[in-house]
């Protein structure tokens, strides 16, 4: 009879623990590039009353009695799906359709995120509203046809993605002397009048001289397992033994990023509240189970009297 009070106090558990992501998934439903969670249920141990046994002279087989001892929750499960774009007309609002994560540093610290809304700090660097630093890749020299290349090793880790070159002419963040050519070290530094980010992350800029330059790229990163980052707040995420390492690729970043427009949440409300009634009916259930045990207890008490 214990048995089945402790059995329906792990029902309450673990509905009470979906209670918990659904009530988080339905708070975040407008936070930008959220991505949901689900909670998976999994029974625990069970009590073997007598053994399975196989079929012999004169007796056939018998199956095992086993009496199970509750549920827990065996994981939360978060849903990688894209979420839908909002227009803002902000430059510096990006998105990404595909795979890829922004990669961010905070503290010394390299973060991911989903969320593109962005902007420059009094330094000139791309942040997020926390502060943390937007990463991208430096020009490494120009082409042959006069392009800008971006050589980036395997081993390599992104570094501070600073824009300050449209705010200050003279910041060495800017790649290009004044008549165009390619040289980072040198004194006097191209001006631009405008810029823009296009679908691969790479950040090109208009000259005073009317032509365009590259000043670098975003980065983005990819996971062999999404689902194993671990949330760390501000909708951002850390990567885990069970994500794997980031990969960086500029020639295949696997996303293109959209400036001017920021993903939204992927919480879809309609299924949040159906999970909510769920949770809460399982609940029910299961305190009902509860009671009409103590009942049966009580009954059991009261023979004695």
């Amino acid at each position: 009879m214990l048995r089945s009070l402790f059995t329906g106090i792990s029902g309450l558990s673990a509905h009470q623990q979906m209670l918990d992501v659904t009530a988080n998934n339905i708070a975040n439903v407008n936070t930008t590039g959220f991505k949901a969670s689900s909670t998976v249920f999994q029974d625990t141990l069970s009590q073997t009353i007598s053994g399975a046994s196989a079929a012999n002279v004169g007796i056939g087989g018998r199956n095992s009695q086993q009496i199970g001892l509750g549920v827990r929750l065996g994981g939360t499960e978060m849903n990688m799906g894209q979420g839908s774009n909002q227009a803002t007309g902000v430059g510096t609002d990006l998105m990404i359709t595909g795979d890829g994560f922004f990669v961010v540093e905070k503290n010394g610290q390299s973060l991911y995120t989903r969320a593109g809304a962005f902007h420059l700090d009094n330094e000139g660097q791309l942040v997020t509203p926390d502060g943390a630093v937007v990463q991208g890749y430096g020009i490494s020299g120009i082409d042959a046809n006069g392009d800008a290349t971006i050589d980036v090793p395997a081993d390599f880790t992104p570094g501070n993605l600073s824009l300050a070159a449209l705010i200050d002419p003279t910041s060495a963040a800017n790649p290009y002397a004044d008549d165009g050519s390619y040289d980072p070290g040198a004194t006097t530094k191209m001006s631009y009048v405008s810029y823009s980010i296009d679908p691969t992350g790479r950040i090109n800029a208009v000259g005073t001289d009317g032509n365009t330059y590259v000043l670098g790229q975003i980065s983005l990163a990819t996971f062999a397992n999404p689902n194993g980052l671990m949330k760390v707040g501000s909708t951002q995420f850390q990567a885990s033994p069970a994500s794997g390492d980031p990969n960086f690729n500029p020639a295949d970043p696997r996303g293109e990023i959209s400036s001017g427009y920021l993903e939204m949440s992927n919480a879809d409300l309609s299924r949040e509240l159906t999970n909510l009634i769920i949770a809460q009916r399982g609940f029910q259930a299961n305190s009902k189970s509860v009671t009409t045990a103590d009942q049966i207890l009580q009954t059991l008490v009261t023979l004695k009297q």
